[in-house]
């Protein structure tokens, strides 16, 4: 029996119609029939194609893990979409031109070197015309040195290390960073986010249309995971001080900040918490983190207005030291 037939069968033993399965997964009723007819078509590529297969398997009840091998060997597409590709999606998320910073930082720093090399000469040749006055006292003329010469010779000898101290580059400033990707993360990886298709609009700024996990019938995920989040591809490793969420849901949210240099769930550890967290939270490490990944992981979803749990995203601002 093929794929969509045995979902086919597995959703009529549960009693289930197809827009029961949609309303359960929310993946779209054209794409389960579809699925359900063994037409891949509509679900956008090889990656889109697994997830929507195990949602609807583990609404109706069927094991996903021999459909997923099946779809492997049967459907599988000569250009599957690899974890390198899902961190690297066709996102509307703009990335920052560095090279006017680097550029603005070089002139500051060169700015900063002539000042004090030009301090460290009129110093220098201001020192320089002490010497004849004492040299004209010692041939027996009847001159006194200037009183004024000793607190010359020390604005000389405090001047030089402030001209040193000023040539010396200043601290990076903490900025927003242009983010690389974002993607939808489960406990097995990309391959079991909720809502992968949604994943853009976490950092588009629409309250209208975020990013949103499935809905649950409990807080806890009903029991089905540990948690489910975003996971935010820096592109190279960063000093990461803050991440801005705006959430489209209610308060009551559990979440965590993970950050690490793998895209995996155990290379992630905790570097910050928020609790019951409403409609904007910042999540802030206890010192900056230096990593190219980072995950907003929900462990407890708010209730929503139809009577489950669910958490939504739609902007994301993440700042730092580059």
């Amino acid at each position: 029996m093929s794929i969509g037939a045995t979902l086919a069968a597995a959703r009529r033993r549960a009693g289930m119609t197809v827009g029961d399965v949609s309303h359960l997964t929310r993946v779209t009723e054209p794409i389960i029939v579809g699925i359900e007819t063994d037409d891949y078509g509509a679900c956008g590529g090889d990656f889109y194609a697994r997830g929507h297969i195990r949602a609807i398997a583990r609404a109706v009840g069927e094991d996903p893990v021999p459909l997923i091998d099946e779809f492997d060997s049967t459907w599988r597409s000569a250009k599957d979409s690899t974890a390198a590709e899902a961190f690297e999606p066709g996102m509307p998320i703009r990335k920052r031109e560095r090279r006017r910073v680097r550029g603005a930082a070089l002139l500051g720093a060169l700015v900063l070197a002539v000042l004090g090399f030009a301090c460290y000469k009129f110093v220098a040749s201001a020192g320089g015309s002490h010497p004849p006055a004492v040299a004209a006292s010692a041939a027996g003329h009847a001159s006194v040195r200037p009183a004024s010469a000793p607190a010359v010779q020390a604005t000389t000898a405090q001047a030089s290390p402030s001209a040193t101290a000023s040539a010396s580059p200043a601290p990076p400033p903490v900025q927003t960073l242009a983010l690389a990707s974002v993607t939808a993360f489960g406990p097995d990886g990309p391959a079991d986010g909720d809502h992968p298709e949604l994943a853009a609009q976490a950092t588009a700024g629409d309250p209208g249309q975020p990013w949103m996990t499935h809905w649950y019938g409990t807080a806890g995920f009903a029991g089905t995971k540990d948690g489910t989040g975003l996971l935010i591809d820096m592109g190279h490793a960063e000093t990461i001080t803050s991440v801005k969420l705006s959430l489209g849901s209610s308060s009551g949210a559990d979440l965590q900040l993970r950050a690490g240099s793998k895209p995996a769930l155990a290379s992630l550890p905790r570097v910050a918490t928020a609790t019951d967290a409403g409609s904007h939270v910042q999540l802030r490490p206890g010192s900056p983190a230096h990593a190219r990944y980072l995950l907003v992981w929900f462990t407890k979803l708010p209730p929503d207005n139809a009577g489950t749990y669910q958490a939504s995203v739609y902007k994301i601002t993440v700042q730092g030291q580059r």
